[in-house]
């Protein structure tokens, strides 16, 4: 009947854009799906993913930095953001949106020296360990260096913000200490690296 208005159609997930290979940047710019900017950002994705795992396993046990967790998550998209808007094409309307600033990385610091004083001292390697928390955070760490080794690059080539490597190296060190920490609370055994005979 003409008074029922029409159902709304659910947006595509699928645009087939991408379908020859390439991919667009923020900017506009068709790319190789392989261009070092778009390795990035996929490294960025995995790493956010990895995080929300941590994420699911420290919430499972009462951890009150699941709510930091969360808010990496959220930075982790303006990395991309960045990422995703080479300076080499970025109009200055661009650059605005998408630009990183030096607050989260401090924030970060604040965190992991929290953190660091509530530790024993590390007198020795460290394997991932720890518990399920604990162990996901420390790929969660993994991954983050990777992505960190995408993004230098990029940085180096004077197409991303030095800040967004700086965030990375930085959150490195706090998922580092985030699962020591989780396997302290949760009373969990770090294996330590000894030496093979």
């Amino acid at each position: 009947s003409p008074d029922r208005a029409a159902p709304e159609r659910a947006p595509r997930i699928y645009t087939r854009t991408g379908d020859s290979g390439f991919s667009s940047t923020f900017t506009g710019e068709r790319r190789p799906k392989g261009d070092p900017i778009f390795e990035a950002l996929g490294a960025t994705d995995e790493l956010s993913s990895a995080i929300g795992l941590a994420g699911e396993f420290s919430s499972e046990k009462g951890h009150t930095f699941v709510d930091q967790l969360h808010k990496v998550q959220c930075m982790l998209q303006d990395v991309g953001s960045n990422l995703a808007t080479p300076l080499s094409s970025a109009r200055e309307a661009h650059r605005k949106r998408t630009s990183f600033s030096e607050k989260p990385i401090l924030e970060l610091e604040q965190w992991i020296d929290s953190y660091t004083e509530q530790l024993p001292p590390l007198r020795t390697f460290i394997l991932p360990s720890g518990g399920r928390s604990s162990a996901a955070l420390h790929f969660s760490r993994a991954v983050c260096r990777r992505a960190e080794r995408c993004v230098v690059p990029l940085v180096q080539a004077g197409e991303a913000d030095p800040n967004v490597a700086k965030y990375l190296n930085r959150l490195s060190d706090y998922l580092f200490v985030l699962a020591r920490y989780a396997a302290m609370k949760e009373g969990k055994e770090e294996k330590i690296y000894i030496k093979p005979e």
